[in-house]
């Protein structure tokens, strides 16, 4: 089990606070702001970890994107810029699938991403 640093603590309480989906640099940059003598490989070391142990998500984009949010819901990425919304009104019937069993076994939990352009672009 890994401890809970002051270091961990404020890379997690930073995802858990925005909504935008950061980088893992984006996530750098602002706890850099809080703690000058983080260094980037720290920051990238607690990110696997924590995706490792499912503390926060990892979304595949332009470059890989961090969520503070673990519950299942979908995205929407923009094929253009890059953002990523989360969609939970769109997909709330999605939750139908977390414990249906299906012929191969039983769903425990999904990830859906949609594509397309977003409206900004």
């Amino acid at each position: 089990m890994e401890r809970k640093t002051h270091q961990k603590k404020e890379v997690l309480d930073f995802l858990k606070s925005v909504c935008n989906h950061p980088s893992a640099d984006m996530v750098y940059l602002a706890v850099k702001k809080r703690i000058p003598s983080i260094s980037r490989a720290t920051v990238y070391r607690i990110l696997k970890n924590a995706v490792a142990r499912k503390e926060i998500q990892e979304i595949s984009a332009d470059v890989y994107r961090y969520d503070g949010n673990v519950l299942c819901h979908a995205h929407f990425i923009c094929e253009k810029c890059h953002r990523i919304y989360d969609l939970k009104d769109f997909c709330q019937d999605c939750s139908i699938l977390r414990n249906k069993k299906t012929k191969v076994g039983k769903i425990r939990k999904y990830t859906i991403n949609f594509y397309g352009i977003c409206e900004k672009c």
